[in-house]
């Protein structure tokens, strides 16, 4: 069976929940060769084995640390040569895109990105988007060279299935480029106890309906109920009510969880963009006639202030 390449996107060997379901997917088109590159492989192992590599290439190195992108470039086609695989799968993070489409350009080979699904037939890979602001899906497949292709977070559910996960070192050899673009410093971000945004399964995202920076409180009480990330409409965050990385948008993040709670959203097209892949979308708003009402799974017409504390407290009494 054909071997298909999958970054691993860890953090310090602790493997972040879109690699698995890169291994979910990869499993369908052919037997994943999960590519590891920095600190921390012995600790990943067992994991990526249990959800289906049949290989683990592992490369450490000060470049993968010390230098931005390129180093994973170099050590992505060392593994693709090594390889020959059917395609070369990536999260769709802002690095996972870069690192893809320099990728493709050196393999010459076509790229897809943001993709919700895969499937394959007698003539490789085919990839499931959505696009034009998520008005539109289509089904694209790459016909030269070997597929790279980024993935959205949440776009399969990790399975285990249980594989040998051969351990076997990767020869990387960096080029100039590698050491063009130095990291000079890092600052911890602050944990805020919430799942990250891009990859939590559960979203609850205000709105300019919110009306302050201070009731963001109410919908921070439901996210933590639901064990969600918080999110905000571009209008929540220009007014200053919540930071930038937490916009959900054209602008903002994409975000495509299991579900997607918005509340006091009116939405705009730019907002629809960044969440209309969710896979079941809950609205609340007093205004009848709001856009967001067109797209939803379910709606409730009401005072946000009144239905989300009402919500969170039946959320809680029935976990208690």
């Amino acid at each position: 069976m054909a071997e298909v390449l999958v970054h691993v996107d860890h953090l310090d060997g602790a493997v972040r929940k879109p690699t698995l379901e890169l291994l979910a997917l990869a499993r369908r088109l052919g037997d994943p060769v999960a590519v590891f590159l920095g600190t921390g492989a012995q600790d990943a192992a067992a994991t990526l084995a249990e959800h289906g590599a049949v290989r683990i290439l592992t490369a450490d190195a000060p470049e993968f640390a010390d230098y931005a992108i390129v180093p994973k470039v170099d050590a992505l086609q060392a593994a693709h040569d090594a390889v020959r695989p059917a395609a070369v799968l990536l999260p769709s993070s802002p690095e996972g895109k870069e690192i893809a489409a320099r990728l493709a350009v050196r393999l010459g080979s076509g790229i897809i990105t943001d993709a919700v699904d895969l499937t394959t037939d007698d003539q490789g890979p085919v990839a499931t988007q959505s696009v034009f602001a998520a008005a539109y899906t289509t089904t694209s497949r790459v016909t030269q060279g070997t597929p790279v292709i980024t993935v959205k977070p949440n776009s399969a559910t990790p399975e285990a299935a249980p594989a040998a996960g051969t351990t076997e070192p990767l020869e990387v050899t960096f080029g100039e480029a590698a050491t063009g673009t130095k990291v000079t410093s890092r600052t911890p971000r602050e944990s805020s106890g919430r799942p990250e945004l891009t990859e939590a399964a559960i979203v609850v995202s205000g709105g300019r309906g919110v009306g302050g920076a201070d009731n963001f409180a109410v919908i921070e009480a439901l996210a933590d109920s639901l064990g969600a990330a918080v999110g905000a409409s571009r209008a929540a965050v220009d007014a200053g009510w919540y930071p930038h990385s937490h916009q959900v948008g054209q602008t903002g993040k994409s975000v495509s969880p299991q579900l997607y709670i918005a509340a006091g959203i009116s939405g705009a097209i730019q907002h629809r963009a960044g969440m209309q892949t969710s896979k079941t979308i809950v609205a609340v708003n007093k205004d009848p006639e709001a856009p967001i009402f067109e797209l939803v799974d379910y709606g409730v017409v009401g005072d946000l202030f009144e239905v989300l504390p009402k919500l969170t407290e039946e959320i809680k009494s029935r976990k208690g």
